[in-house]
């Protein structure tokens, strides 16, 4: 298996198998890169499979934040054969920067697909998009998850979003048997921002899981 999907507990109340949970070791990117255990996504099945729809035939697709690379899969599967992904992380979280198995696990795992060509760009957001000049067809906002961080991603990036366009948000909702919680920065900002009515020019397309997926309108 090339990659585990987050599980949520069964509806009796008790928790799925997860292969990583069984041996926290195991969660170390270490193991995936030796083959001892798959990638491990931080998104449920339906919110993979969301992703891929909503990057569906997209020929420019952003992601802020890829870990071990199972949501740009996704984007990469479902993206037009002849678009480009740019992945967006500055993989500063290893605890050997030398080696960076995290980086390696999610070059590996995004070459799962051959749809399009993929761009890395090993840089924090904000950093990223002051070189940024092209129109987004699909961007993925899942990187630091404070709320001024998330609101920060949103005003530098979304004003490349085209019209009818999709921007998605990770971990910004709360759902039955979820892991988030209402002070979740994406929760917050999504709360904030789009309920409320404050954010012109978008409109809400689908909530699943965690995702919040809206659409440019003008």
């Amino acid at each position: 298996m090339r990659y585990a999907v987050a599980d949520l507990p069964s509806e009796a109340g008790g928790a799925q198998r997860n292969v990583a949970s069984e041996s926290p070791w195991l969660r170390h990117s270490l193991c995936a890169y030796l083959g001892l255990r798959p990638a491990l996504a931080q998104h449920t099945a339906e919110e993979h499979e969301a992703i891929r729809k909503w990057a569906r035939g997209a020929r420019c697709v952003v992601e802020i934040g890829v870990a071990e690379g199972v949501s740009g899969l996704a984007l990469r599967e479902g993206m037009a054969e002849d678009g480009t992904l740019y992945l967006i992380d500055p993989f500063h979280l290893s605890r050997v920067p030398g080696l960076n198995f995290i980086k390696r696990v999610a070059q590996r795992t995004v070459r799962g697909s051959e749809h399009g060509r993929v761009v890395w760009i090993e840089k924090f957001s904000q950093d990223a998009v002051r070189e940024w000049k092209g129109a987004i067809d699909v961007i993925l906002i899942d990187g630091d998850h404070a709320e001024s961080a998330v609101e920060h991603d949103w005003r530098g990036w979304s004003g490349f979003v085209k019209p009818g366009g999709v921007a998605i948000f990770h971990d910004a909702r709360l759902f039955d048997r979820g892991w988030t919680t209402a002070d979740y920065g994406p929760v917050k900002f999504v709360d904030r921002v789009f309920r409320s009515g404050q954010q012109v020019g978008w409109k809400i397309l689908e909530e699943i899981h965690s995702l919040f997926v809206v659409q440019r309108t003008s």
